[in-house]
Parts: structure tokens; sequence; C-alpha cells
């Protein structure tokens, strides 16, 4: 019997990321492994090793990733198949920040990650979608259909305060490939979305570099001017508005959402008013065994 021939080598272009980076991240760097546990766990663990107040930005890949984690504890890892690697994107970055204030910092990931995937046409609505806070969903018929969409991608922000910097690890991770057995869609929990639905011609490093410089931009722009300025394209690709959702909070179960502020924080509609959500997670089902986020 024949086998297939083993996948091609991804090409990172590691040096290429580093000199357009280099310059909005001073000190960065940038480094692609062959397999990890989490690229979050693990600039954490080296940010521990460092001087107080000597943080620098780095940029950690991994082509396979055993040990991810997502948002509430969820978990995730890359397909173990070899014929699969690229099938989808996962990678951290870390940086000192230091914005008047954090809330809507995942929504402004999530925004600039659409922008970069799905730019805007004038008189088109969005193909990407972003459900808060943190993932992002390929609209299906314009969001109209019954399940609005399938996940592409979701994220993980983790802070930790060290001396005086305080380092923000972004966790990414997208969907590139579509399912190699399309079996496996029904027990994903938003189905199945990936990069290459959108864009057809990127594959893993093409997607990264695709989405990292306007990335940096986004953080820079936030560090100076918070989440407020990007309200309105946040609310042009919000998913769940206008939706009954349900929450993880037990003080309010569910609701209709209603947008965000300017903080980012999440209002929704009950018999009771209005209310806000700043933390925890929703959902458009009820509530029960989630698939992690690829992050």
């Amino acid at each position: 019997m024949t086998q297939p021939p083993p996948p091609a080598a991804l090409r990172w272009g590691a040096e290429d990321l580093w000199l357009a980076l280099e310059p909005l991240l001073p000190g960065l760097t940038v480094e692609v492994v062959a397999r990890i546990g989490s690229t979050n766990t693990e600039l954490l663990a080296r940010a521990r090793q460092v001087p107080t107040d000597g943080l620098k930005p780095a940029l950690l890949v991994a082509e396979q990733q055993t040990a991810g984690r997502g948002r509430q504890g969820k978990a995730w890892q890359s397909a173990t198949d070899p014929a699969a690697l690229g099938a989808s994107l996962t990678f951290s970055l870390a940086l000192p920040l230091a914005p008047a204030d954090w809330s809507g910092l995942s929504l402004a990931v999530g925004l600039a990650l659409a922008d970069a995937l799905d730019p805007a046409t004038p008189g088109q609505p969005p193909r990407l979608g972003l459900k808060w806070p943190n993932d992002l969903i390929l609209l299906d018929d314009g969001g109209r259909a019954a399940h609005i969409g399938r996940k592409l991608g979701g994220i993980l922000i983790e802070t930790v305060q060290f001396g005086s910097q305080r380092l923000a690890v972004l966790g990414i991770g997208l969907n590139v490939q579509p399912l190699r057995d399309a079996r496996e869609a029904p027990a994903l929990s938003w189905g199945h979305a990936c990069v290459q639905e959108l864009q057809p011609g990127l594959d893993a490093p093409a997607t990264l570099a695709r989405v990292l410089p306007p990335l940096v931009q986004a953080l820079h722009a936030f560090e100076a001017q918070g989440f407020a300025p990007l309200q309105a394209a946040f609310t042009r690709r919000d998913v769940l508005a206008g939706r009954t959702v349900a929450t993880t909070l037990p003080a309010l179960p569910q609701g209709r959402a209603d947008g965000v502020d300017a903080t980012g924080t999440l209002w929704l509609h009950t018999g009771s008013g209005r209310h806000p959500v700043s933390s925890g997670d929703v959902s458009l089902k009820p509530l029960g065994p989630a698939t992690g986020a690829p992050c």
C-alpha cells in the first residue's frame, strides 16, 4: 500500500518576522519550536527568570501544542498526526504593557485579528464575527444561519506583575486548514472554520505574517487610548447582539445581549433591567461540557 508523502516542512521566516516587528517592539525575540506544552505557560516561566524590570517582548510559535489552555480552565491541543502539520497556528506574544485601563484588551486583540483576516469592504457585512470575549466566528449566511457560524480561533490573555512592569501574554490559536476528517466537526461546540475559507492561499506561516504587524499596532493603540475608540468596530462584528445568551455567573444566568460599552463590558437585558457582564463566559445554548478555545 502506498504511503502518503510526509508533509513539507513549514517555512516560518523567523528572521523576516523579527525584521518587521523589532522596530515596533524593541528587544523582541522570535522563536519557533516544533513541539511544546503551552506557549503561554512557557513565556510566563521564562519571564520569571528575568531580573525585575528587565522584561522584553517575546514571540513564541509552536508547530504542535500539547497542553494548550483556554479561558475558564478549558483545554486544547494541536492535532498529533504528523500529516496535520500546519493545520492550525498557535503562538503567544508577551510584552510589557501599561494601559490606563486593561478592560477590553481581549476584544481589541480579536478585532485586530479579524480585521487582518477579513478586511472591511464598503457596503458588505463582515464574514468574520467576534463572540465576546475571546472567539473568532466565521459567519455562515452572513450570521443569519440558525447556528450563526463556526469557530475559527480563540484568544487567551494572561497578565502578571513583575516589579514595576506588567507583562501581558497573548495566546492565540487559529484554525488554518479544513478538518482532515469532517466527522470531527459535530463534536465541536461551535463547529470548525478555518483561515483558508477566508483566504485560500494562506498557510500557517503566511497567516502569522499577515496578523502580527496589525496586532502589534493595535496593542500600541490600546495602550495609549484603551478600548473606547474600537467600540463601534467591535459592534460591527458582534455575533451576540440581540440574542439570548447563557452566562457562567450564578446571579445572572441568562439574558438578551445588548452590545458592549466603551470599556468592553457586555450588557444583558433581563426581566429586572439591564446588567453588566465583565467576567466569566457566555454561550448561545445551555451550558455543559465545552470544547476549549485553541490558544
